[in-house]
Formats: structure tokens, sequence, C-alpha cells
């Protein structure tokens, strides 16, 4: 029997102007569990209305009033984290824990927004003239959009929604449309928390269509993704018939370097945890390890020991691994492990689809691909999912020379004791995040941003709620 999760307009919840739904399947199972209405251009630009008409009044509260709504849905939040688990686990396919921590990032999220309230700031410049002020507000820019990628489709809306509603502006959220069932579930917290009509929205249904009407809509002012480098460059062309802002996080391919100095165990360790968990859908995953020469062999062997203890398991559970969240994202990760191996490089653990009891749904094995060269196909492209290439270096110099080569930028990981070697890799790496002998790892108060393709503008942090802030100067003579 599957459940019927509805859009979120005007504070109501509501079927698509056709009546058309969508299923929505379990990546673990394949077995369809729920519906969302397929909304289309009509309900777009209802959601787009209403939040027109909040914005205003939403915008001459004071932000510490805003701030208390965001508080109310954090903690409405905390009080149903382990529904919420359980719908990311049946949704999205990550093991029950993951799911628990993306509820706690989500808390934390919107929790950290809140507490800005009190902290947006303006400037006060001296005049050329006397008897004059000189002043520089920061105000929302209205009407903005929240859109999802599958990988966290809760995290991501309280990354994207508490910056935008604790500086004034409104949002319509556009959850992918494989994991759209929490963000539905999530605006009954908004509606019980009392947000006036209007202020938070939510729309379900196929990407493409539906983005374009609400991206090209003349009322929205600013459009926050996540998502593939692909759909953020459509997403750009459409948004330019207004000029509309853009926040864009977008494909990553880290590299994960490791040089002769450094300390092999921890490094192994964490190559593992930053490609295999959940099931490697992380934009600053490790994507590819290259490995000085002089120690390949001791630290590949290491690797390859660790990364035979993941496997897969019922991520309801908590049973191991679990599977990629879309039948296409299987398809491409098969697609791109058979042609690295035709290109020369060889399956040396995992490389295939799940069998047995994982024989249905998403499952892939966790793979390791040695013999891999710089332009092997699992190292040029962003996978995305469990399989982790391994490239021979000749030291620093190369692996700068790989990394800045890809044209995405998001993240990478080095590893060495060499204090010269972290500064040229701060200097001359162009990504947005370094982990110098760290883990996989985000903090709230930081700053995740791209360089090159990877995106624009980014998120979290200072830099991440002034990004939903534009400027208004103020010339006042007295």
């Amino acid at each position: 029997m599957t459940t019927y999760y509805q859009a979120f307009i005007a504070n109501e919840f509501t079927d698509a102007a056709s009546g058309d739904r969508r299923p929505v399947r379990n990546p673990a199972t394949g077995e369809v569990w729920a519906e969302v209405p397929e909304c289309g251009p009509q309900d777009a630009a209802r959601a787009i209305g209403a939040a027109e008409s909040a914005r205003r009044d939403w915008a001459a509260l004071p932000p510490i009033r805003r701030a208390e709504f965001i508080y109310r849905i954090a903690d409405a939040l905390r009080a149903e984290r382990a529904h919420f688990a359980r719908l990311l686990v049946m949704e999205q396919g990550k093991p029950l824990a993951e799911a628990g921590a993306e509820v706690d990032d989500t808390i934390r999220y919107m929790t950290y927004a809140a507490e800005a309230a009190r902290r947006i700031q303006g400037e006060i410049l001296p005049s050329d003239m006397p008897n004059e002020q000189l002043f520089i507000y920061r105000v929302p820019y209205g009407t903005t959009l929240g859109i999802c990628a599958y990988n966290y489709p809760l995290a991501l809306i309280g990354r994207k929604l508490g910056p935008a509603l604790v500086t004034g502006n409104v949002m319509v959220i556009k959850p992918h449309e494989a994991t759209p069932v929490t963000g539905s579930e999530f605006c009954r917290l908004v509606r019980d928390a009392g947000l006036p009509a209007g202020v938070v929205g939510c729309v379900t249904g196929g990407g493409a269509k539906l983005g374009s009407a609400l991206v090209s809509n003349p009322a929205t002012r600013l459009v926050s993704v996540t998502g593939s480098t692909r759909a953020g460059q459509a997403i750009a062309a459409a948004a330019s018939q207004n000029l509309a802002a853009l926040s864009l996080e977008l494909g990553g391919n880290a590299p994960f370097i490791v040089l002769k100095d450094a300390d092999l165990d921890a490094a192994v360790e964490a190559a593992v945890v930053a490609r295999y968990a959940n099931a490697g859908q992380v934009c600053i995953c490790n994507e590819s390890v290259l490995v000085e020469d002089s120690i390949a062999e001791t630290f590949t062997e290491k690797l390859l020991a660790r990364a035979a203890q993941v496997k897969l398991g019922d991520p309801m559970k908590d049973a191991g691994m679990g599977p990629v969240s879309t039948e296409g994202a299987l398809d491409r990760i098969e697609y791109l492990v058979a042609q690295s191996v035709s290109s020369g490089a060889r399956v040396a653990l995992g490389g295939r689809r799940g069998s047995g009891q994982f024989a249905h749904g998403n499952w892939y094995e966790p793979t390791i691909l040695l013999d891999a060269q710089p332009d092997t196909p699992a190292v040029t492209e962003e996978i995305f999912g469990p399989v982790m290439p391994v490239v021979r270096i000749g030291g620093l110099d190369e692996a700068i020379s790989i990394s800045n080569a890809c044209p995405d930028g998001l993240s990478a990981y080095l590893w060495t004791r060499d204090a010269g070697n972290y500064m040229r890799a701060i200097h001359e790496m162009e990504t947005g995040t370094i982990f110098l002998n760290k883990g996989i790892s985000g903090y709230v108060q930081g700053y995740h941003n791209g360089h090159k393709r990877s995106g624009l503008g980014g998120e979290d942090g200072t830099h991440g709620i002034e990004g939903f802030l534009q400027k208004r100067t103020v010339y006042i003579q007295n």
C-alpha cells in the first residue's frame, strides 16, 4: 500500500492541478511505497504567487521574530527525529544511523540560521559632503527558490530555508523527483509552527518542466541549487531571462592525495569513509585516490583490506552500506566502471551490482579500481557512487596538475606531514575546500562553495547568510 504526500502551497496541502501523481520507489527494494503530485507550470505559478503575496509582510517582521518561527520548526523536527530518519531511509537509501545524522544536521542548519537574527549588519560610511549620511543596508531578495538534490533531501532544505527565512526572504522548495517525501512532511512542521501562508511552499514532480517554470517566473529573484553541473547550467540559462541571483552548488570530483610522508593508517580510514559514506553520494566525497608511487603498494594493500570490511546491508537495520538512490545513478556507475576497465583499469574489489538478497533495488558493491590513469573515465568523471579508482603519482606537483586540470573544483584532500606541502595546496589548488590530514566533514560555521564549474556563491556560515541579502545604498542629506 502506498502513502500519498501532497504539495504545499499557501499553507495548504494540495494536489497537482492536473491531478497527476508520481510514484516514489524505495531504492533498497525497487518497490513503490509512496506517491506525490506531479506538479507542473500551473502549480509553479500558484506557489510563486503565494510567496509573492507573503514576502513584504514577512520581510517587515523583525529578524528575531522570524527566528522564533525557525526555532519552532527545528524543535518539532527534533521531536520527530525517528520518524524523519525512517522516511529518509525509505526514499533515499542511506543507513538509519546516517539518516538520523542528517536530521541532526538539518536542525543544526536551522538553529544556526535563527541565531544569526541579531547579527545582520549594515554599514555607515563617511560622506564626501557636510551634513550628509551614507548607509549601506542589507535587504532580502524576496521570492526565492530552493532546488535540492537527492543525496541529502532533508538537510539541503534546512541549509537553504533557514538562511532564507531569517534574512526576510520567502522560499518555494523543489525537492528532487526521486526524494520528495521528506520535503512534503517537513512542510507539515512549517504549517504547525504557524508561519504565515506563502512564506514556505513545496512543489513536487519532474525536474525539467517544473523547474523551468519556477526559475523563469518573473517574480523569482534568487535561486539556490544543489545538483549536477548539467542541472546548474540549465537553471542558470533559465534564470538569465530575469537576471535572478544564483547560488549554485554543483558537481565535485575531489582528489584524495596521499604523499609518502603521510600517516597511512589514518589516510586509509579517511579514504574509505569519504568514499563509501552514503554509498558515495556526497558532493565532497573522495572520488579518486592519487597516491605517491613509493608508498603505493603498502597503501593499496591496507586500502583493500579496509574497504573489504564494507558490506552491503539493509539500511533500515544499519547492517552495512546502502543502495544508491536512483536506477539512473546505478546505470551510470556500471557504465563508468565498464569504460574504465576497457581503458586499462583493473577491478580489485567489487565491480558488480548487488546479487542474492540485493538483486532488487539499486545496489552496487563497494569497488576499488587499480591501474587507473588520470584519463580513466572513473577519474575524469564524478562517479557519485561507491567506486574508488587509485592512480599512482610521482608527487605533489603531479597531484596538483591532475587536480587543477579537472573542470570542477569543489573539494580536495591532502595527506602529508610537510607544512610546505600544506601551503602549496592552499595557494595552488583550484578548489573551494581543502581537507589537510582530515577526513570528510563540514561545519555549519564554515563555508561550502565551489570554484570553476562547481558553482557560484555558496552556503553555510556568515557568508552563507550574507548570500540571501542584497545591498541597498542610501544617501541622506540633512
